[in-house]
């Protein structure tokens, strides 16, 4: 009789929700480059309202299970979860509050079907609120294995916990298809942007760590001094009200384009001149890396993995968060030297090579291989 080949490791991904956000997209691209060959995976959210990216992962063969559907109740989520896990041999979680249920809910099952819990810190910890930090760091320890995102986000842990963590720079789909040769007119024609206009392109959510104030009085600022600037902001999110009325009172208009959510930021890279982050936290953003691969020079503040991202001068200019002056300035700067972008959008692109997401999930899947086979024997 031939001997029979092992199982494949079946790899759970856990995410809160399936929103428009940097790790939801990093998930995705990542669901592009998974080895189907050697690996069995599913992908879990919780979040009803964050649906946006569902058809997206469907496409990919992904379909994702929202954790709660099937036992109801406000903790039925839990029931669900540990189900999916018991049927996992990795788990990926990639919250950290799921990242501590997962953790604890693991104990909970018999060895036989316990799975290794592995996890991916996308945010500087001092992002999150203090019940998130401390239910986070004192599970940490439970872990097979965990990477951060950047080193800015590993340095924001508890020293305690920060030196069993690996840095590990994720990205984007460098192989991607360019934008059509179109799109940067018709876009620029829908926004309204003339040709000798510079257009600010934003992708963030609207959320706290976003520092959307911080970026609209820039804004406010940069038009003030260089009337050929103006802004388009793609995000969504639960300050959606508040950026909009601030957006109001500074008299902004047309100038600066809140755009919701869209599903053609690829197309908008195109069509922009230069790429803007205001944020006062970040992790490493993806938006960044794809502004890169568009070619578009970057005007952001020192915040998380952007320092690493950006170095200064050569693919952009970096700023102190909360100082609307300083991001008005390089704005300005930026917007008035065709020659100064020019440069920084060709060094750009061709830093964008440095983050493919192959990189980043050919290692994954190398701890997978690796902790998969370490719980079955300890099952044993």
């Amino acid at each position: 009789m031939a001997p029979t080949a092992p199982a494949k490791p079946r790899v759970l991904w856990l995410i809160k929700g399936l929103g428009p956000g940097g790790a939801e997209q990093l998930l995705l691209l990542a669901g592009r480059a998974i080895d189907r060959e050697r690996f069995t995976y599913r992908l879990a959210y919780v979040r009803p309202d964050k649906t946006h990216l569902v058809p997206e992962f469907e496409a990919l063969g992904l379909s994702p299970e929202r954790l709660g559907e099937r036992t109801p109740g406000r903790l039925g989520w839990l029931v669900d979860l540990r189900a999916a896990m018991a049927g996992a041999d990795v788990v990926h979680a990639h919250s950290p509050v799921l990242a501590s249920v997962a953790r604890l809910l693991a104990r909970t099952l018999p060895r036989s079907h316990r799975p290794a819990v592995v996890v991916t810190e996308h945010n500087e910890w001092s992002s999150h609120r203090l019940p998130t930090r401390l239910l986070n760091g004192l599970t940490t320890p439970l872990d097979a294995h965990h990477w951060a995102v950047s080193d800015q986000v590993r340095d924001t842990m508890w020293p305690s916990r920060r030196r069993g963590y690996e840095v590990l720079i994720h990205g984007i789909d460098t192989q991607a298809d360019p934008a059509p040769p179109d799109a940067r007119a018709g876009l620029r024609a829908e926004l309204g942007v003339a040709d000798d206009e510079v257009l600010s392109l934003t992708v963030a959510n609207l959320r706290k760590n976003k520092d959307y104030p911080n970026l609209l009085r820039a804004a406010r600022r940069a038009v003030d001094a260089e009337p050929r600037l103006r802004f388009a902001a793609v995000g969504q999110g639960p300050l959606a009200d508040k950026v909009a009325a601030l957006h109001a009172e500074l008299g902004l208009g047309d100038s600066f384009q809140l755009l919701g959510y869209r599903r053609d930021v690829h197309e908008l890279m195109a069509a922009a001149d230069l790429f803007t982050l205001g944020s006062a936290h970040e992790g490493l953003p993806v938006a960044v890396m794809e502004a890169f691969a568009a070619g578009l020079p970057v005007v952001a503040t020192t915040v998380g993995g952007l320092p690493h991202q950006v170095r200064q001068g050569e693919e952009g200019l970096l700023v102190p968060p909360g100082d609307d002056a300083a991001l008005a300035d390089a704005l300005v700067e930026v917007a008035r030297d065709d020659a100064l972008r020019a440069r920084m959008a060709a060094v750009a692109k061709e830093r964008a090579s440095d983050y493919d997401i192959r990189t980043a999930v050919t290692q994954q899947e190398r701890v997978y291989a690796e902790v998969a086979p370490a719980r079955r024997r300890s099952a044993a």
